[in-house]
């Protein structure tokens, strides 16, 4: 089946959902945050409750485009006719956020060096720079249980994250949601660059220095309040879509 009959068959907004989650696997891919074939990133289908999109199991994330994703429901079985395979088990932290969130139109979980790095460490992210500081009070904490294969893990992982927009899965790794794949995707690249300057910083062995909890909480609420409602995080995502058309427009397809 052609790209064209494909997006003949679905909606226009399933369809740039589709493009936008493509684009975030490549994106994901290029600034290095990839795990080979394994974790994911999922999305909600607009106007489909109870349906996600998610990577075809065994591609490479600089593979994925708009068409290759895979239709699935709730349990990560697939929905549709599709020739790729899925990887139920890797649904299982995505499903507990989809179906407890429903602000999380998207989730993405990576297991990258410096975020494994520091969701091994007890005190889990320092707010040693305002990078990190987005995140200030704003991160829940998931103890390590194993391979994410039980379903009853769902309800602890719920509850842990809460309301954050985002979690530190000890000795495991990262977790973000949004509103949009724009918006999970920009949590995601911020927290792993606080992740990557706090594992410099403490590989100095030096003092450091944490400012205050008063002005933390300050940073934290100021971008609270900054909130992209601006614009600026569509202009931020369309220069990383500039950024990947220039590269290899193929996601689109």
């Amino acid at each position: 089946m052609t790209v064209a009959c494909l997006s003949s068959e679905m909606s226009a907004a399933e369809w740039q959902q589709r493009v936008d989650l493509a684009a975030c696997y490549r994106l994901l891919a290029h600034y290095r945050m990839t795990d080979l074939i394994y974790t994911h990133c999922t999305v909600r289908v607009p106007g489909e409750p109870g349906r996600f999109l998610i990577n075809p199991y065994g591609h490479r994330w600089e593979e994925i485009t708009a068409s290759s994703l895979v239709k699935i429901d709730v349990d990560g079985n697939k929905v549709g006719d599709n020739p790729h395979r899925v990887n139920p088990a890797g649904f299982t932290i995505h499903s507990a956020v989809h179906m407890s969130r429903h602000d999380a139109a998207c989730v993405i979980h990576t297991h990258t060096r410096a975020g494994m790095a520091v969701a091994s460490l007890k005190e889990g992210l320092l707010p040693l720079n305002q990078i990190a500081l987005q995140f200030y009070g704003r991160l829940g904490l998931h103890d390590y249980e194993g391979i994410a294969l039980d379903l009853d893990e769902r309800e602890r992982i719920i509850a842990d994250l809460g309301t954050h927009c985002g979690l530190l899965l000890r000795n495991h790794g990262l977790l973000t949601v949004g509103r949009s794949v724009a918006e999970a995707f920009n949590l995601m690249f911020y927290l792993e660059r606080a992740c990557e300057v706090q594992v410099a910083t403490l590989s100095m062995g030096r003092e450091i220095v944490l400012p205050p909890p008063d002005v933390c909480e300050k940073v934290g609420a100021q971008y609270d309040q900054m909130n992209f409602d601006d614009g600026d995080l569509q202009l931020e995502w369309d220069a990383h879509l500039r950024m990947l058309d220039a590269l290899d427009p193929s996601y689109r397809t």
